[in-house]
């Protein structure tokens, strides 16, 4: 029988290979087409991303994650789930399509209407793959995901490439998304043994709905909320300030959302074998909570100190009004694996009445902050955010505490040596870019610095992390 840790191990390789094999190759294609494109023309995309993602998740709806936390689910649970999507995604393409026209109206673009039009078709491909993608994350199968994955974001990157070299400007980037998603979906179903069957189970669906619906309410609270950032910019602001903001998040949630999203999909049905063991849960939380604080932390504070040289060397100089975004988004995306784990935790005790709970608060102290800093410009609306992460997970702690005897105070105490290290890791790296003048040379001299001191720092201390990378590390081989 294969083991939590083996299961821990499999997963997290297979899904890290996925999630930074596709978003490498994805980050680089993102970068060779901003070296054509103008920051405008991404913005002009930036401005339909709420409208897509409020979209995507209604087909969601919390039925992925209500069919990966059954233990028992059958063959009426699966397709019940299926045609629902279906039913839903065709029914947010239409009103996204209808609505085209008001969208670009509400921005003053009038390049918006075809462009919905094309973008929204993602929404159609999405839904029909969502259930091979819970059934795959179920059995912690991240391989054939990744196989799909890298196979479709390399063909349209290639795509939406060539498009951009051959001055389609911002249809290059729609384009390029729709064909992601139609190419995914086509490999999940060609990768994948599970078919529809004609069945459709109203007591499933109940079932399912019941633990879904608060997960799916606190999604759109969420979705909305990330992305109304991108609302608020596109229309009080530019295009030019959104296309830096939507570019300066884009490379800030690189390592954050990709290692939250690691974290997410091997932890959640992992810690769903342990739901009725409350000590062996905490445990086996706890571990992860400090693993992921040891490899996120460094990574985001290291970026924010090299986001000048970086940007400019990537993107050219037309890029320089996301560095100091990038700067401040890296202090407040660093927290979100933290948050997914706590908000995981309440899913794997079955408590999507407090998952909702806490979104709804959270949102109402995010969006105050956000209403007090939008007169002060894009970049003091990202230094509130900081402030809403950190307050938002004293609030996410709270039920943690309650659930499991791991409050606020007791998590930051097992993530405050990572976080000393990492603060104190990034101002060295800042002071040795001061040295040199050349960007490629900063990055360079500023990543060996920044590597070697934290290694270090953690020999010195004798880091359990360390430890636990090392065995599993081991134990991979």
């Amino acid at each position: 029988m294969v083991s939590l840790k083996q299961k821990t191990i499999k997963g997290l390789f297979w899904s890290s290979v996925e999630r930074f094999s596709v978003q490498a190759v994805q980050l680089i294609i993102q970068i060779l087409i901003a070296r054509i494109l103008s920051p405008a023309d991404f913005g002009v995309i930036g401005m339909l991303a709420i409208f897509i993602a409020i979209s995507q998740s209604f087909i969601d709806s919390g039925f992925s994650n209500a069919l990966i936390r059954k233990t028992n689910r059958t063959e009426a649970d699966i397709s019940t789930v299926f045609y629902f999507n279906i039913v839903v995604g065709f029914v947010f393409y239409f009103i996204l399509f209808f609505c085209a026209p008001i969208i670009a109206e509400f921005y003053k673009t009038p390049v918006l209407v075809p462009i919905t039009r094309v973008l929204a078709l993602g929404i159609v491909f999405n839904s029909l793959a969502i259930v091979q993608r819970a059934l795959l994350t179920a059995k912690v199968d991240f391989k054939t995901q990744a196989k799909a994955s890298f196979t479709s974001v390399v063909i349209s990157g290639a795509v939406g490439l060539y498009l951009a070299c051959n001055g389609y400007g911002v249809w290059s980037l729609a384009i390029q998304t729709v064909t992601n998603g139609f190419l995914n979906t086509v490999m999940l179903w060609i990768l994948t043994k599970w078919k529809p069957s004609l069945i459709f189970s109203i007591t499933s669906f109940k079932e399912m709905f019941s633990f879904g619906s608060k997960l799916l309410l606190s999604g759109l609270i969420d979705t909305t909320y990330r992305n109304i950032y991108t609302l608020v910019i596109g229309k009080i602001y530019s295009a030019n300030d959104l296309g830096c903001y939507t570019q300066a998040n884009n490379f800030a949630s690189f390592p954050s959302s990709n290692l939250t999203g690691i974290i997410g999909r091997v932890t959640y049905p992992l810690l769903c074998e342990l739901q009725n063991d409350d000590e062996r849960l905490r445990y086996t939380y706890r571990k992860y909570l400090k693993l992921s604080a040891y490899i996120i932390f460094p990574l985001m504070i290291g970026l924010a100190a090299l986001a000048s040289p970086l940007l400019k060397m990537l993107l050219t100089d037309k890029w320089s009004d996301a560095i100091i975004l990038l700067q401040i988004i890296c202090l407040s995306m660093m927290w979100y694996p933290i948050h997914a784990i706590n908000l995981n935790l309440l899913q794997v005790k079955g408590r999507s009445d407090l998952f909702l709970r806490l979104e709804i608060i959270k949102k109402v102290v995010g969006i105050t902050i956000l209403c007090i800093t939008i007169p002060f410009g894009v970049a003091w609306m990202c230094v509130g955010n900081i402030f809403t992460s950190i307050f938002c997970l004293a609030i996410n702690t709270h039920y943690t505490g309650k659930l499991i005897n791991l409050g606020f105070l007791k998590q930051m105490k097992d993530l405050f040596p990572s976080l000393l290290y990492s603060l104190s890791m990034g101002a060295l790296v800042m002071l040795v870019i001061q040295c040199f003048g050349n960007n490629i040379v900063k990055l360079v001299l500023g990543c060996i610095a920044g590597l070697v001191y934290y290694f270090v720092i953690s020999l010195i201390t004798k880091s359990q992390e360390l430890k636990d990378i090392f065995s599993l590390l081991r134990s991979k081989s």
